[in-house]
């Protein structure tokens, strides 16, 4: 990601705009772009200010470059290479015993005279006999601890210019969210994966569902809230899912590094680190407040329809073959059962929960069910500790007959080969009905 001084932020009636370069406006930046990647492909051996004065000079006749833009586009690139590290410090320690040896011939001249004995080329030979090494081995080993010094050993770069450019448009996106008091993100498809990046992003965050209409619950208002500390088509500016709750929308707030901590960015760095997965959803809108350098407050507003590119691949449909098979087997309905996909965010005291199916039958009975791929002891018995906490909710956890242990409760447990059937879910569905009516 970038620093905080390679940001650049315009601040227009209230709004905040990061900059961004788009194909209508910087088209001749595809060129730049190429220019740059050919630099660095080919820049192995060389130091890291060499490369970066070369990026520079790409730029040296264009108006319409900031020098923060440049810089940007350098920090980019670095973040694709490695270079020479130095970690047991034998650097300084060359310096050292070169500068010492060194000491007692100084001064060194180009043209030695009566006065300036010591002639700067055989001194330079002398050393390298001395220690072993030629003096370009010197040379290049001498500064390995200085980060401008350094040189590149290989880049890993972009498919093409159009994915260099992309990224830079995201980097600059979330460079703006470093000074982001909180979030808010309205979201109608992908909301596992949107909690899921939430929470390894460590956001604080509260999920409440709309009280719109909406099949999946009949016109029944449904708030659900949960709070909690917890822990990505190139096209630079350029899946409708089966059986999916198109009407239910769900408002995911995230408080800010403002809101919880005194003049720190850390956690705007969290936010940053979230929108790359979040850019990668379907079907959100995000509003997000930041501070200015003048410490007034500005909105940022973005969304799906605005094509950011994320680096990460956008999220499969179905969590595993498993999931695909069954959603297929049985539609939409079936005997008066209707079927969702994680189209519910359950919550208890600190913990949200979002199933991979929500049956609801027409007499309003609704039952979840969570499908076990792995199956290692430890995974199972987490599982069964989710049921356990949200024992309220009819829940069923269809696992695998390989992992089935002793004491499985047969009542909230389905039990599978390699697939799903769909007789015994009917009558797991059933059973679930009939002891609600008890």
């Amino acid at each position: 990601m970038l620093t905080s001084e390679q940001s650049i932020v315009e601040y227009r009636d209230g709004r905040a705009v990061p900059d961004r370069l788009t194909q209508k406006a910087h088209r001749h930046y595809v060129e730049y772009a190429e220019r740059m990647l050919s630099v660095y492909r080919d820049g192995a051996g060389r130091q890291r200010r060499e490369l970066h004065r070369q990026v520079e000079m790409i730029f040296a006749d264009e108006p319409d470059c900031p020098i923060r833009r440049i810089e940007a586009f350098c920090k980019l690139l670095d973040d694709q290479s490695v270079f020479q590290a130095d970690p047991g410090g034998s650097a300084a320690k060359l310096r050292l015993d070169v500068f010492a040896k060194a000491a007692a011939l100084h001064p060194l001249v180009t043209q030695p005279d009566r006065l300036f004995e010591h002639d700067e080329q055989h001194v330079k030979a002398r050393l390298a006999s001395e220690m072993g090494m030629t003096w370009d081995q010197i040379e290049q080993a001498l500064y390995a601890d200085v980060i401008a010094y350094q040189r590149l050993e290989s880049f890993a770069g972009w498919p093409d210019a159009s994915a260099f450019l992309s990224r830079y448009n995201v980097a600059q996106l979330q460079a703006c969210l470093y000074r982001a008091e909180s979030m808010t993100v309205t979201a109608t498809r992908d909301l596992k994966t949107i909690v899921r990046y939430a929470k390894l992003a460590r956001l604080l965050h509260e999920i409440v569902r709309s009280t719109g209409v909406s099949p999946m619950n009949h016109g029944q208002a449904c708030p659900e809230r949960s709070r909690r500390n917890a822990r990505a088509t190139h096209g630079w500016d350029s899946r409708v899912t089966h059986g999916r709750d198109a009407h239910a929308t769900y408002r995911i707030t995230f408080s800010g590094p403002a809101s919880v901590l005194r003049e720190t960015r850390r956690y705007g760095v969290n936010f940053a680190r979230f929108l790359p997965a979040l850019l990668a959803c379907k079907g959100w809108r995000a509003e997000a407040i930041v501070q200015t350098p003048w410490k007034s407050r500005a909105k940022l507003v973005i969304s799906e329809t605005d094509r950011f590119t994320s680096h990460l691949p956008p999220p499969e449909e179905f969590d595993s073959s498993l999931e695909e098979a069954l959603a297929d087997k049985f539609g939409q309905k079936r005997n008066d059962w209707e079927m969702t996909r994680e189209s519910r965010i359950l919550h208890e005291h600190q913990t949200t929960f979002i199933p991979d199916f929500t049956f609801r039958h027409e007499d309003g009975t609704e039952v979840f069910l969570e499908i076990v791929g792995f199956w290692t002891p430890e995974y199972l018995a987490h599982r069964r500790e989710t049921l356990r906490r949200f024992h309220h909710h009819h829940i069923l956890l269809a696992v695998p007959q390989r992992s089935l242990r002793e004491g499985a409760s047969t009542d909230d447990v389905l039990v599978y080969k390699t697939t799903l059937k769909l007789r015994p879910l009917l009558a797991a569905l059933e059973m679930a009905r009939s002891r609600q009516k008890r």
